[in-house]
């Protein structure tokens, strides 16, 4: 029989938390996903991901890198160039990434291609 008490509706699972807090924000699932693909400059990411503005890209980027998943990379140029990879750890996520996009085909009607 389920436990529908109080103190067991208190019990979130602290890792999904956590996971949801970073990756439920808007636009952070298309940044990771084009990541997933291969290292990109700044103004390709924009591009990549219709609607999203500058402003947006890069605080999601700086979050990204906070959590220890993206990596900012320099080119001293000329000119001056800036790319963003997935780390070791942002890289871990792809088969989870993968799994929740089947079930997204399978569950969630309607869903379009390319989120246009």
């Amino acid at each position: 029989m389920a436990d529908h008490s109080e103190d067991a509706c208190k019990k979130v699972d602290v890792g999904i938390t956590r996971v949801f807090e970073l990756l439920g924000k808007r636009w952070t699932g298309p940044i990771i996903s084009v990541l997933m693909e291969r290292a990109v400059y700044f103004a390709e990411l924009r591009r990549a991901i219709p609607g999203i503005s500058e402003r947006m890209l890069s605080d999601r980027l700086t979050e990204l890198g906070a959590a220890g998943l993206v990596v900012r990379e320099v080119d001293e140029g000329p000119p001056l160039r800036v790319s963003y990879r997935l780390t070791k750890a942002g890289a871990a996520m792809e088969p989870a990434l993968k799994e929740l996009s089947l079930w997204a085909e399978s569950h969630l009607g309607g869903v379009s291609e390319g989120g246009c």
